[in-house]
């Protein structure tokens, strides 16, 4: 007989735990509906469920300890819980794309994981309370992932753990704060004030005149949704559908919520050389940059493309920050620009931001290892009897963590390209008709947990024309990209179960 060596009931204990608590932000939801009058039960079905769920799986374990074998485990089931307690609300409203269960998972999923990529095809359809519980389901996976990569994975060494150490002095922090709790508390406060502070910040335009459509409902659900770098309008034009005033300020709302929340920290705090010292904000910043301005000269240079010089600018800065910073937000539909300036934007969906952010895709700190052991390795071709370790803000990177960046990296490639095929064989079968562009831009938006991608999926269109099939494969991308691909495939190997 075959003994397991994780102790499961443990892990599902803690993921009870944070089913029982997720009835508190569907309190919020609630209120919204009982003031403008909407039906209660889905938010109502939604609470007893999840506290039910959360109760009966705390009390699996009489002990509990969370060992690294469990923290795996519960990282995983973490995020397919939520996602699946997160589809109730849309599943009892069961309007519109939502009175199909594969499209309420979909959504829920998408906003757990921060991707943004939406079924809805008619806004109008869904009640407002509904429509503030996907900005908020997303706010919350904005979250969720930011004390999971500075507090829990960072304990199991992945994530990109090690580098963010080397970086931000993370381990500064937990001097600090030597408890996770303490550490969660501190990065919390701080996403929350971002939060805040853009809330006021737009309805403030609002009251000045800037923004005239910027509702109070509205000013308080973008926010939501763009310090989480995650996308989610209830807009059908997405910031589109507001002044050039409000995109102007969202950018740099995005730009801060794929920075590292550990380096923003130190910035509150007075010591501003940590920015300076970093090679990966610098590394960041200037792939921001670089991208926006290339996009922004082949839209200036496109003929079909009208506007002025500051509605170029403004359009090429906020679909690339909007898209490396994995957000998903759009001013414009991109699906109309020119094949250059679609297959620049495709690149963007490669490059995320910051580690220790609530950011995605492959981040700036992975491409930064890999282009210095790269020249690195270039180097030491033509000189053997040469030592050059690569460096990182003037610290060494052990061959061990750059072995770790190869090799996930590699396997991002590799999935991605697996999903790419995958829509391709779906989409022949089963429609929608689309070509391998297409596929390609659904898999990365949707693995590197992006959101929009082109044609029928993008800025302003929907996935819900996809193949049932295809979606539920888009919801294991999602979850398998938003935790970072290695706890579950951890959980895949016999040995974590036996040995």
């Amino acid at each position: 007989m075959v003994r397991i060596r994780v102790d499961w009931r443990a892990s599902c204990s803690f993921v009870g735990t944070i089913l029982k608590w997720l009835a508190v932000p569907l309190a919020v939801p609630l209120v919204v509906a009982l003031l403008y009058d909407e039906p209660l039960t889905p938010f109502l079905a939604a609470i007893i469920t999840t506290l039910v769920v959360g109760f009966a799986l705390e009390h699996l374990a009489a002990e509990r300890e969370l060992g690294h074998r469990e923290a795996f485990l519960m990282v995983a089931l973490t995020w397919l819980a939520i996602a699946l307690m997160g589809a109730i609300p849309f599943v009892v409203a069961g309007r519109g794309a939502f009175s199909h269960p594969v499209n309420a998972l979909f959504e829920s999923t998408s906003g757990i994981t921060t991707t943004g990529a939406t079924v809805i095809v008619d806004f109008e359809l869904h009640a407002r309370s509904i429509m503030l519980w996907r900005q908020l389901v997303q706010w919350l996976g904005g979250l969720g992932i930011l004390v999971l990569a500075t507090a829990v994975l960072s304990e199991l060494g992945v994530g990109g753990a090690q580098l963010m150490e080397t970086e931000t002095r993370t381990r500064d922090v937990h001097k600090l704060t030597p408890r996770i709790e303490e550490t969660a508390r501190l990065l919390s406060t701080l996403y929350v004030g971002l939060t805040v502070l853009q809330m006021v910040v737009f309805y403030g335009l609002h009251l000045v005149g800037f923004a005239p459509d910027m509702t109070l409902y509205d000013a308080v659900a973008h926010p939501l949704t763009t310090v989480s770098t995650s996308g989610f309008s209830p807009q059908p034009l997405s910031i589109g559908a507001f002044s050039p005033a409000i995109q102007w300020v969202t950018i740099p709302f995005m730009t801060l919520g794929a920075t590292s929340f550990v380096l923003l920290y130190f910035l509150l705090q007075g010591d501003t050389a940590r920015f300076r010292r970093s090679e990966e904000f610098r590394f960041y910043v200037s792939l921001l940059v670089l991208f926006s301005g290339a996009v922004g000269v082949v839209l200036a240079s496109d003929a079909e493309f009208p506007g002025s010089v500051e509605e170029v600018l403004r359009h090429a800065t906020f679909q690339v920050v909007s898209i490396m910073t994995t957000t998903g937000f759009a001013t414009v539909d991109f699906n109309a620009w020119s094949a250059s300036a679609k297959h620049l934007l495709f690149v963007c969906m490669f490059i995320g931001g910051m580690a220790g952010s609530t950011t995605c895709s492959i981040k700036v700190l992975r491409w930064l290892v890999v282009l210095k052991a790269f020249r690195r390795d270039l180097f030491t071709s033509s000189h053997p009897s040469v030592i050059q370790p690569v460096r990182l803000s003037g610290e060494v990177v052990s061959e061990e963590a750059i072995r770790d960046i190869y090799a996930y990296t590699l396997i991002s490639l590799c999935f991605f390209a697996a999903a790419t095929v995958f829509l391709v064989i779906d989409t022949a079968r089963d429609g929608p008709d689309i070509g391998e562009f297409d596929a390609m831009g659904a898999a990365a938006a949707t693995f590197f947990n992006i959101g929009p991608a082109f044609g029928i999926a993008g800025p302003f269109g929907s996935y819900e024309p996809f193949s049932n099939t295809a979606k539920l494969a888009m919801v294991v991308l999602m979850w398998v990209g938003r935790i970072e691909i290695i706890p579950v495939l951890v959980l895949l190997t016999p040995s974590y179960w036996r040995t």
